[in-house]
């Protein structure tokens, strides 16, 4: 059994990575595998199902969210502003991506920096003729690095986040340190890795496009909602949720889109593969590999102890994907693990991914995205240059602060 669940979760995680097919067209399949053998009993499979649940209600929820803040033009507007604003210096451009990329990921998530802001960062350097390479870069490394501080940044988030125990603003306030940390180590090495393509001529730039002032509001208050969400005894899911509603129904009265438009905007093949993942990780984790990883994890919460839960996690994250690892640490940790762990276990999945193109599903995406494929020596080389050093140093900063 323990031989056809690795074999199961492989032949997932391979077409998760070379995407010949939507990833859910095999993995669906697979977790319907996993229990009709025998390796996960039908209600450990229907338990995990409705763990995941909530947690992939939100990543619909947001990713709507995003795909309708798409459609009212915050990211052309972005764009636009990030052009005008820069004066077509590269140099001044770098730094307003970087600070963009950061905000996107922070508030609507690393897909939407990948999927959404990414195309817009690279139509600009190419409006403004600069080198799109440190651009381009900034995206990627800030959409898994930079998606340490909320809970809604990144997939894992909401998954450590449901087993941590934390309310919304008290998980934020551990990790903003860590955050900080991390986003200082990675201006310093981009900017430096790539001052040659950052020359300081300046260039014609576009005008601005008008300001999408209502989707702004309505995602002001939908951060707003999550900061306030923990204290009201509300769920972000539902928060997630009122937002994208707002911005659905003005769009349909405006016949700017349809219900059919609308649920392609929570990219729902997408939601399943999350929720077979989950099927099919399980049927693994209990056929030896938890117990395995059980016996590496430490229970107490010093600084040697987290270094070692982020090492394990980035290497792991690197090895299956910084997903099915998140799924499999956790089901290590047990049932109730000390917040600090958890975090910890976070930093790794999240900053690890930085390293390897599998490392994550939105390096992934990103690559698709690229007019041309990136060097894999110039990924290689720059996560070795961040990682270990935004590892360990973030790693010391959630030491400090827990």
């Amino acid at each position: 059994m323990t031989v056809l669940a690795v074999a199961l979760l492989a032949v997932v995680l391979v077409v998760a990575v070379l995407r010949p097919v939507p990833e859910a067209v095999v993995a669906v399949p697979a977790a319907a595998l996993t229990v009709l053998l025998g390796v996960l009993p039908w209600d450990a499979a229907r338990a995990e199902v409705a763990e995941l649940g909530p947690t992939v209600g939100f990543l619909a929820a947001i990713l709507l969210l995003g795909r309708l803040a798409e459609a009212e033009g915050v990211f052309a507007w972005l764009g636009a502003r990030l052009a005008h604003t820069s004066h077509g210096r590269a140099r001044r451009l770098f730094t307003l991506v970087f600070l963009a990329a950061t905000g996107v990921t922070t508030v609507l998530s690393l897909d939407a920096t990948v999927v959404l802001l990414t195309p817009v960062v690279l139509a600009t350097t190419a409006r403004l003729r600069v080198p799109n390479r440190p651009h381009a870069y900034a995206c990627v490394h800030l959409s898994n690095a930079g998606s340490l501080l909320l809970p809604v940044s990144n997939l894992t988030n909401l998954l450590v986040f449901e087993a941590s125990g934390l309310t919304f603003v008290g998980f934020a306030a551990l990790m903003a340190l860590p955050w900080l940390v991390t986003l200082a180590i990675e201006y310093g090495v981009l900017r430096w890795f790539f001052r040659r393509d950052l020359p300081d001529a300046e260039t014609p730039t576009p005008p601005d496009l008008p300001t999408p002032r209502f989707a702004l509001v309505v995602l002001g208050l939908t951060l707003a909602g999550f900061g306030v969400s923990g204290y009201l005894g509300v769920e972000p899911v539902w928060i997630a949720s009122a937002g994208a509603l707002v911005l659905a129904v003005r769009a349909l009265v405006r016949r700017e889109t349809t219900v059919r438009g609308l649920v392609a905007g929570t990219s729902p093949l997408f939601c399943l593969f999350v929720l077979a993942l989950g099927v099919v990780v399980a049927g693994v984790s209990a056929h030896g590999l938890s117990d395995a990883l059980a016996g590496l994890l430490p229970t107490t919460t010093g600084l040697v102890e987290l270094l070692t839960v982020a090492g394990l996690a980035a290497v792991l994250a690197n090895l299956v994907n910084n997903l099915p690892a998140t799924l499999v640490l956790l089901a290590a940790l047990g049932p109730a693990p000390a917040p600090a762990l958890v975090l910890a276990l976070l930093l790794g999945v999240n900053i690890g991914p930085n390293l390897t193109y599998v490392g994550s599903l939105a390096t992934l995406l990103w690559r698709r995205i690229l007019p041309t494929p990136p060097r894999l020596a110039t990924f290689t080389v720059l996560g070795l240059l961040t990682v270990p050093a935004c590892l360990a140093a973030s790693t010391v900063a959630l030491w400090l602060v827990t």
